[in-house]
């Protein structure tokens, strides 16, 4: 029936009118009817149109078009777009309505220029040029003791003085041009790749900080204080912009050389002038001049006497600076400045010497480590620059106790003055460096350092935070935590007890995880060598720490594998760049380089059952009235299960009650230790702790005035013919401690529970009793010249002390004759361990009757000893 009523379609060409007709739906007409097919000779049809207006007027225009005759209803072919930007363009088809014209391209191109250059007109009538009599006026930080009384302020005093160009030498003006902006007498300002590639980097999340013109760095100079925004950066481009068209280029010289920050605490080339060389800076002469520009790189990085951070140390800065300024007077005859005569004047030996800097006065005795040290983490935590730092503002609340600090300063001085005798004993005592910190262990403050004799005594190194004095025996910790941890080889994955049992013996070959033989640097097989040739056979491991027997540990770190033993000192807070990147034997007998500070802080991590904080040095800092963020206490994090932490401080209380550390019983209250001693005595350790502190102590000599700043025996120090961790570090460990703590209950550690297997290592002889010791798998190549003691070596016969000997311990004696040679074997490459730990056969007294426990490693690295 459908079918029969449905009209047959119009004819093309019906017009308008029939084309809307066409399109138009007929009342009453469902949706299911409309969607039913004709009958056609022509075959199937499709679904007819839905009835919307919007159809229609769409079957309209196409019927419209087909009314044309175009036959098809094509994009494109119709009028323009009437847009006021035809884009994409409607007259083009298919991809071509995206390639813009060149009208649209040359009139976005002049809108874009004009709208820079209205931006640019306007911001530069904005902004005013920098004014060098106020621009970075220096002010006091003031730092505080942790009980908030004031422990001293620093700057202000080195405040600028502004200067005129002629006051500033012709010298001055070439060193500094010819190492900065050799343009900048022709330039208008600005470096426009300098600019792009600052608003890249900003762009990018890098450093806002690009290649600069003098002026821009004048300009910038004024804003030290502001946040480094892109905000910043245009209006500092917009003042270049102005002043290189507008002002003469001595005033900008002269404005950028008086705002200039040299280091010091100085600004201005007066400020550094009086500074560095005690004189006016109309005065300087052209080597004087040249080292000025050359700490202008910067002052953090090229002032000779150290910055802040690792890579900041005197001697690094002083070796940059002397490059630099070599440099920057090659650079001076490079670009026409200065001539070949005037520059062959000044040779490596000329470099110029300075005066005591302004900053030691005031800056007694300790104050100056002190605050060094805390300004360091303030501008770590909050990244603040050196130079924003020296402007100052600041008011900083330590955590140094000064009544432990004094205390820690007696006893290093009480020390030093019992048995140094620098004037007596010019080849043995001089040179003889102290460094000490003490943390909370329940914080993880630092409550007290010893950095050394003072900035007033001209040394500026902060011995509590050097770097480059291998820790010795002090390591071995680590070893045995890692095995507790992670186990052995032996072990079957589970963690090792302290009653495993390894070979002791001199001279034992040391197989690597393979179970082959290591190999010296001869081919031959690798022998590790302990202090003595005692024939100890095989040992626990905490009698292998007790007595600090290097054979058992560097067995040890191949059966834990090197990487476990450094996750383990990580996760205490040994920074990674201080762990020595070895994986040899002597790896485990201390090759690696942490600070005081991190040692104290690491061994506090066994005090408190495994949890370690971060060791920190402020608690508050205020800025313009606003107290600043960031300045908690670092949050606690577990480094290792508590039981193993319990059971490393179980074995250091008996390195102190039995072992190489028995002069720290004294203290008359629980404590856990580890001595260290280097190859050559080149340094010597004692770090301990108790429930409430940890701290540790080190010795070595180094002359501070040394480019090299190489470490020296201290073989013959204090008429010690070898010093060890035993000695003297534990003799100022026990009497800080002793006063640290004085009037505080005594607490005890916790109890430690009993854990891991006994994994004995290759060839160990099963458990049962004998009275012969088991033979070396790798027999001594000489014969020892002591009989064989029994595993455990009796402590009859000991020799009585004087009433006061430094080095004396009553239950102990050293020698040289029967504890071997300090020079090791023919690799020439030895070791040793500390005070406590028989030369030759126990209880025999040395033939010197002398301090003394010479020993070494065999082709190994020159540091293990207690």
């Amino acid at each position: 029936m459908s079918e029969h009523r449905r009209k047959p379609p119009q004819p093309e060409g019906g017009g308008r009118a029939s084309a809307r007709r066409a399109a138009q739906p007929r009342p009453g007409r469902g949706a299911a009817e409309r969607d039913v097919p004709t009958a056609s000779h022509s075959g199937s049809y499709a679904p007819q149109p839905s009835g919307s207006r919007a159809e229609a007027r769409r079957s309209a225009q196409r019927g419209s078009g087909r009314g044309r005759g175009t036959g098809t209803a094509t994009r494109g072919t119709g009028r323009p777009d009437k847009r006021l930007i035809n884009y994409p363009r409607s007259d083009r088809d298919g991809w071509k309505r995206f390639v813009p014209s060149w009208k649209f391209v040359a009139g976005t191109a002049l809108g874009f220029f004009a709208v820079i250059t209205a931006g640019a007109g306007i911001g530069i009538a904005m902004v005013s040029t920098p004014d060098p009599n106020k621009a970075a006026q220096a002010q006091n930080n003031v730092f505080y003791w942790a009980d908030g009384s004031q422990m001293v302020a620093t700057g202000g005093s080195m405040n600028r003085q502004i200067v005129p160009i002629s006051s500033i030498p012709r010298s001055m003006r070439d060193a500094v041009i010819a190492a900065e902006n050799e343009s900048f007498e022709t330039d208008k300002g600005v470096d426009p790749m300098g600019v792009a590639r600052a608003v890249y980097n900003m762009a990018t999340g890098g450093s806002t900080q690009g290649g600069s013109t003098i002026t821009q760095q004048y300009v910038k100079n004024t804003y030290l204080d502001s946040d480094q925004t892109l905000k910043r950066k245009a209006t500092e481009l917009f003042i270049a912009i102005r002043l290189g068209v507008s002002e003469e280029k001595d005033k900008v010289l002269a404005g950028y050389l008086n705002t200039a920050y040299y280091g010091r605490d100085a600004y201005g080339i007066q400020a550094a002038a009086r500074a560095y060389f005690g004189k006016d800076s109309q005065n300087l002469n052209p080597s004087e001049c040249a080292f000025l520009a050359a700490v202008l790189k910067g002052p953090n990085l090229y002032n000779p006497d150290g910055g802040i951070g690792a890579a900041a140390t005197p001697a690094l800065n002083e070796k940059r600076a002397r490059e630099r300024w070599s440099w920057v007077l090659d650079r001076e005859v490079e670009v026409g400045r200065m001539d070949k005569a005037e520059r062959a004047k000044f040779t490596d030996a000329d470099f110029p010497p300075r005066v005591e800097s302004e900053q030691a006065r005031g800056m007694t005795g300790q104050i100056g480590y002190l605050v060094d040290t805390a300004k360091a983490y303030v501008m770590k935590t909050k990244s603040i620059t050196p130079e924003q730092m020296a402007l100052g503002g600041y008011r900083i609340k330590t955590t140094f106790q000064k009544p432990r600090v004094d205390a820690l300063v007696k006893a290093v001085e009480d020390t030093r003055n019992g048995f140094i005798d620098e004037k007596g004993r010019p080849e043995t005592d001089t040179f003889v460096q102290f460094g000490s910190a003490s943390v909370d262990v329940k914080t993880g403050a630092l409550v007290a350092l010893y950095g050394g004799p003072g900035w007033d005594h001209k040394y500026f190194s902060n011995n509590a935070n050097t770097s480059g004095v291998p820790v010795g025996s002090t390591w071995k910790p680590y070893v045995l935590a890692a095995a507790m941890e992670y186990g052995t080889q032996n072990s079957k994955g589970k963690g090792i007890s302290a009653d495993s049992k390894y070979m002791a013996n001199d001279l034992t070959v040391i197989n690597n995880r393979e179970g082959r033989p290591l190999r010296d640097a001869s081919g031959a097989p690798f022998k590790q060598k302990n202090e003595s040739p005692t024939p100890f056979g095989y040992v626990t491991l905490n009698e292998a720490m007790e007595k600090s027997i290097n054979v058992p540990f560097a067995q040890l770190v191949f059966d834990v594998g090197h990487d476990k033993v450094k996750a383990v000192a990580k996760s205490t807070g040994i920074l990674e760049e201080s762990i020595n990147p070895n994986t040899d034997a002597s790896f485990a007998l201390g090759t690696s380089t942490p600070s005081a500070i991190r040692m104290a802080d690491s061994y506090a991590t066994f005090a408190a059952s495994g949890t370690h904080r971060e060791p920190f040095s402020v608690t508050e800092v205020w800025k313009n009235g606003e107290k600043l963020s960031g300045f908690e206490a670092p949050k606690d994090q577990r480094a290792m299960d508590s039981a193993v932490a319990d059971n490393i401080t179980k074995v250091l209380e008996n390195v102190v009650e039995n072992g190489t550390g028995k002069k720290v019983k004294k203290l008359g209250r629980p404590a856990a230790g580890k001595t260290g001693t280097t190859d050559e005595n080149k340094s010597a350790w004692f770090v301990g702790y108790t429930p409430e502190l940890s701290t540790s102590v080190v010795l070595f000599r180094t002359d501070p005035n040394s480019p090299d700043k190489k470490l020296i025996s201290m073989k013959g120090v204090g008429d010690i013919p070898s010093l060890h961790g035993g000695d003297i570090p534990a003799e100022i460990w026990t009497e800080y401690m002793g006063e640290a703590l004085k009037g505080q209950p005594v607490k005890q550690f916790p109890e430690a529970e009993d854990i891991g297997v006994t994994a004995d290592s290759a060839g160990a002889p099963s458990p049962t009793p004998s009275a012969v010791l088991s033979p070396s798998p790798s027999p001594s190549t000489s014969p020892s010249t002591s009989p064989s003691p029994s595993p455990s070596p009796s402590k009859g016969g000991r020799p009585s002390c004087p009433p006061w000997k430094l080095y004396c311990d009553p239950d102990t004696t050293r020698g040289t004759t029967n504890g071997g040679t300090d020079s090791g074997t023919t690799s020439g490459n030895t070791s040793g361990t500390s005070s406590g730990v028989i030369g030759g056969p126990s209880g025999s007294p040395t033939p010197t009757g002398k301090p003394g426990r010479p020993g070494g490693i065999t082709g190994g690295f020159d540091d293990a000893g207690s």
